[in-house]
């Protein structure tokens, strides 16, 4: 079953562009944003199972240069606005 999750990431000052521009590049990386608040970037990430996000996260994410911290949520369902809903 394959599994998403967001990830929320704390990282160097002034590094968020570039910690963007690195994360994007794995294919597990959906999507990616420079975000305000107490996290400075979000990821929509997909892998195949559990094990495979652990091992994504340690082994990829928490790697990349000026990542201090992450915190990551598994989707558990999701719901689609009127314009992302597929036509019948």
């Amino acid at each position: 079953m394959v599994v998403q999750a967001y990830v929320l990431f704390k990282v160097s000052s002034g590094a968020e562009r570039e910690v963007c521009k690195k994360i994007i590049n794995f294919d597990e990386v959906l999507i990616a944003d420079v975000i305000f608040g107490e996290y400075d970037i979000i990821a929509r990430v997909s892998v195949p199972d559990l094990q495979s996000l652990e091992e994504f996260l340690a082994e990829k994410m928490r790697k990349v240069p000026s990542v201090l911290l992450t915190s990551t949520m598994i989707i558990a369902r999701e719901y689609k606005g009127k314009s992302q809903r597929s036509k019948k």
